[in-house]
């Protein structure tokens, strides 16, 4: 598939925005177990993926598992390459290990770039090859708008995607992968004594919200894949370019609540009509510059809907889906990951190596740090320019904090904040007192609500339990103070990253 998008594609887009504004943002509602389509918004619209990447990602890696060339339990070395990527990233030490399970873990909550790119190498060999693969997955699963040059969504005018594109990959991934299921509704994990929770705001707050991802770049805006199950009816939200975390959230929930309350099919989400993959929107102006207005207009066409939602002692509040972020939510139990092997593992190590051999076969591929010349022009290996590297140290921090004044305005001339490929995320305070986890149909669940828990069963190669769960109760290398301090990132409270 072509990455160069028409002329026809790119003026189909300008005339979209140009005459919508800002209800240019697309959306779609989708029935899983159908297909059909419940409601939707320029769902075939090019729109850039931002970490939404990752779960294209996933889809690669579980079908590698279910071809036999990789193992949940296989450790996959982290490359120089992967090391250099831009927040929101581990920050491991070239040349640590970590189990394939540890990583899906790691991708879906902490939305690590770096692990992506460990995932890609592991599995492909290299990102290249590994972005072959997804466009090959891509095309077989009738995804047209989609176009896919890196694994984790860092800025690449070449990747884009679509509404409809990515509700069925979200389908795809709960039908093709039921056991797997685990692996997108995990509240937090737990890396040493570090805990990062999800960046999906739905989970914990909406009643029946049990799933997907989130993603958020200045260009794409804020993103979002959720689903959530009502009475035995399971949908797919898909969210895109959305000004805020709380805006997608709101919108998110408006969709899930009248889907779910008077929605009815208008045909199967892949007879949409399209264009093919095209040129995306830049939302920088309205997500990173011009927020309050964009915000404003954009929750001005957010339905005002009241969810019902349940208490402890079996009565219901009517919250309106506006506010819905502002909610505090539930306690997760975190999911355990770890760096090291699972214990007892005797079989191949993955990592960089030829394109097209197996997992454990001798390389003659160097684990390069920078972009090979030939993809010079991609920056997918570059962090951003303001990017800083979670291997900092303290002291690092506290000079460059008291460096003289002129050094440091001529810096930030250099690279306007506004302009770097990473953003500071707001971060949702948790409650004092969080309210217990709502099962499905809105009744308080008992004991403690486990994010990661699902009742499928586990793939052969894996435990009788979810991928997600069977993380947790994986006891492996446990991780140095040292190691936890590069995981986390010495300006971890900053939360510099390209994910909300």
């Amino acid at each position: 598939m072509s990455a160069k998008p028409t002329l026809r594609s790119f003026l189909a887009v300008a005339a979209i925005i140009a005459a919508s504004g800002a209800s240019a943002a697309p959306s779609v509602v989708i029935d899983v177990a159908s297909g059909q389509v419940l409601e939707q918004e320029q769902a075939t619209q090019s729109w850039y993926p931002a970490s939404l990447t990752k779960l294209m990602t996933v889809y690669v890696a579980l079908d590698a598992v279910r071809a036999g060339r990789i193992q949940y339990d296989t450790p996959m070395i982290v490359s120089p390459r992967a090391l250099s990527m831009a927040p929101s990233k581990m920050g491991f030490p070239v040349g640590s290990e970590v189990t394939l399970r540890n990583a899906l873990v790691m991708l879906m909550v902490k939305s690590a770039n770096d692990i992506a790119v460990t995932i890609a190498e592991g599995v492909s060999g290299s990102v290249e090859a590994f972005a072959d693969e997804m466009n090959r997955a891509s095309a077989k699963l009738g995804m047209r708008e989609s176009y896919w040059a890196n694994p984790n969504g860092l800025p690449d005018d070449r990747q884009v995607t679509s509404a409809r594109d990515l509700a069925l990959l979200g389908r795809a991934l709960l039908t093709e992968f039921p056991e797997s299921a685990g692996f997108f509704n995990i509240g937090a994990m737990q890396l040493g004594r570090q805990i990062h929770p999800t960046h999906n705001g739905l989970l914990g707050r909406y009643p029946g919200a049990d799933g997907m991802k989130t993603g958020f770049t200045c260009p794409a805006g804020y993103n979002l894949v959720a689903s959530a199950t009502h009475g035995g009816q399971k949908l797919i939200a898909v969210v895109l370019g959305a000004p805020t975390a709380a805006a997608r959230t709101a919108k998110a929930a408006s969709l899930l609540d009248r889907a779910f309350m008077t929605g009815s099919p208008s045909g199967s989400v892949a007879s949409l009509p399209t264009f093919g993959v095209g040129q995306a929107p830049d939302m920088r102006d309205s997500v990173c510059r011009h927020r309050g207005k964009a915000n404003a207009e954009y929750m001005a066409e957010v339905e005002d809907m009241n969810v019902a939602i349940p208490r402890e002692n079996g009565s219901t509040d009517q919250v309106s889906v506006k506010t819905i972020a502002a909610l505090p939510r539930a306690r997760f139990e975190p999911t355990p990951v770890h760096l090291g092997r699972a214990p007892g593992y005797e079989g191949p190590v993955a990592g960089v190596r030829d394109p097209g051999t197996p997992v454990g076969s001798p390389s003659t591929v160097t684990a390069y740090a920078h972009e090979p010349p030939a993809a010079a022009a991609s920056p997918i290996s570059r962090p951003a320019p303001d990017a800083l590297s979670m291997r900092h140290s303290r002291k690092a921090a506290v000079k460059a904090a008291h460096a003289p004044t002129k050094e440091k305005t001529a810096k930030a001339k250099k690279t306007p904040p506004q302009e770097a490929a990473i953003e500071a995320e707001v971060t949702e305070k948790p409650a004092a007192k969080p309210a217990p986890a709502k099962s499905a149909q809105g009744k308080p669940a008992q004991g403690k609500n486990v994010a990661a828990k699902t009742s499928a069963k586990a793939p052969a190669n894996a435990s009788a339990k979810s991928p997600a769960k069977a993380a947790a109760k994986t006891p492996g290398k446990s991780v140095s103070a040292k190691n936890d301090k590069h995981a986390i990132g010495d300006h971890a409270p900053l939360r510099q990253d390209n994910e909300q």
